[in-house]
């Protein structure tokens, strides 16, 4: 799944569209969520999670030629918000065997 995340946020494709990017992966994170849904996924979740994020600062960072790791201009808020990035560990509050 981490390279699968990677790949969609390569330097190759910044010239795609940030709304595109993220639906394509909020695409593979759903698809990935819903086929481990079982057991105890919140750590799981939080790391591939915390990729994505990761992953999509650099790509934005690139993108728009700011140099940083974008914490500061790209905020967890924008990322939901703004773009609608989904957040994997907010889905497992109705998972009662997915919690630490």
């Amino acid at each position: 799944m981490v390279d699968s995340l990677s790949e969609e946020t390569d330097r190759r494709r910044v010239k795609l569209d940030a709304e595109y990017v993220v639906k394509r992966l909020n695409r593979k994170l759903t698809g990935w969520a819903n086929y481990f849904c079982l057991g105890q996924v919140s750590p799981a979740y939080r790391a591939v999670n915390s990729h994505a994020i990761q992953r999509l600062r650099r790509w934005l960072c690139k993108k728009h030629k700011v140099r940083g790791l974008g914490g500061k201009r790209y905020p967890d808020q924008y990322l939901y918000e703004e773009l609608g990035l989904i957040n994997l560990p907010s889905r497992t509050h109705n998972f009662p065997w997915a919690k630490t």
